[in-house]
């Protein structure tokens, strides 16, 4: 069983090379469609569910507050229930088949799976420039403002993180491999990529 986590930057082009190494590797692709699946579980916005399930309710906490939910008086039963459901949900789709999760702190979640766990930045020009070329019509940030996301959106993700695991987001002894995507094609980037992670799995007997 193939299972590859990636852990990302904000604007680091790590999805989208999620989403290429599964299409090279044959895998299941898993992002949005998790949040989508829990929104309709339990009849919810799905940008509610995406706020919540991206750490948003640890905003005002600081990063080594706890390392378990239970420690934390901000999470009501309702958030207790979605991130119970991505667990419950990260568990399923891994026993299922060979696929690849962005994001969701699966590499530590799923970490009885045996994952191989990607991490991918870049320096924050780069971040800047991709998230400009990926934003919609109706999006009119200025630089300093998309620094200012970009740098909230990480921090966000490494508080969640921190919740749940001693090693923190971005160390690189929690992941087998770091990629940094600065001035790269994140195309140019999958068959190498591709052939590490193949390499790895076969040395694991997967």
């Amino acid at each position: 069983m193939g299972i590859i986590t990636i852990s990302r930057e904000f604007g680091s082009g790590g999805r989208e090379l999620g989403k290429r190494l599964a299409d090279e590797l044959g895998y299941g692709y898993y992002d949005r469609e998790i949040v989508t699946a829990i929104a309709e579980k339990n009849k919810l916005n799905e940008q509610y569910v995406s706020y919540a399930l991206e750490g948003g309710m640890f905003r005002n906490f600081p990063v080594h507050f706890g390392r378990t939910f239970s420690y934390s008086p901000a999470l009501m039963a309702g958030e207790s229930r979605l991130f119970a459901d991505q667990n419950k949900l990260l568990r399923e789709l891994a026993t299922a088949g060979n696929c690849v999760i962005v994001g969701r702190a699966a590499d530590v979640i799923l970490r009885e799976f045996r994952p191989f766990n990607l991490f991918v930045y870049a320096d924050m020009p780069s971040k800047l420039q991709r998230c400009r070329e990926r934003a919609s019509e109706d999006e009119h940030l200025s630089g300093r403002e998309m620094e200012r996301k970009i740098r909230k959106v990480d921090m966000d993700r490494k508080r969640y993180h921190s919740m749940i695991s001693d090693i923190p987001w971005g160390d690189r002894r929690g992941y087998h491999l770091c990629i940094n995507t600065t001035d790269r094609e994140i195309k140019s980037l999958v068959e190498p990529v591709a052939a590490y992670v193949r390499l790895w799995l076969e040395e694991q007997g997967q």
